[in-house]
């Protein structure tokens, strides 16, 4: 698997995978359309300009030049905190260490000026355990309101080196 750094030319990729693994991850969690909104607000053209002009740094996932998945973070060098915004992997290929690559990617990055890596995740997603996995620690919940009556009831979960 190879990364790469993504830009604004790879926002069509990333929305299609986001498009593609969204249903899947959530179906179970989120009512349909609680996650067409969610898309909509997270994963617009404009919304994600916003995030790369804003320091939101995306890697792509590569196999065989195919993009099979995507990771954005961003890093506060004031606080020393980074935050991993998005991790998705498609389905087909789940279970094959590309999520862990891409996170390696990501902990790789932030650890040049950082010393705690942050992140969110819905209290019911099984990807808990992926992050359990790789020494996170669950810091505190939240529900965070995003608007047309929906919210985000997320662990905070981070992992310090």
């Amino acid at each position: 698997m190879e990364i790469i750094p993504a830009n604004q030319t790879h926002i069509p990729i990333i929305r299609d995978i986001a498009f593609r693994t969204w249903p899947k991850a959530y179906g179970n969690i989120l009512s349909e359309k609680q996650i067409s909104y969610m898309l909509d607000l997270f994963y617009s053209d404009k919304a994600l300009n916003e995030q790369m002009q804003s320091g939101h740094f995306f890697i792509l996932g590569m196999v065989d030049d195919i993009p099979i998945g995507f990771a954005s973070y961003s890093i506060n060098e004031i606080d020393k905190i980074s935050r991993l915004h998005k991790l998705y992997v498609l389905t087909e290929y789940q279970g094959k260490n590309i999520g862990k690559h891409l996170l390696d990617e990501v902990i790789k990055q932030v650890t040049k000026n950082a010393t705690i890596l942050e992140l969110n995740v819905n209290r019911e997603n099984p990807a808990i355990q992926f992050y359990i996995k790789h020494q996170f620690k669950v810091k505190n919940s939240e529900d965070i309101d995003i608007g047309n009556g929906y919210y985000m009831n997320d662990y905070v979960m981070e992992r310090n080196w």
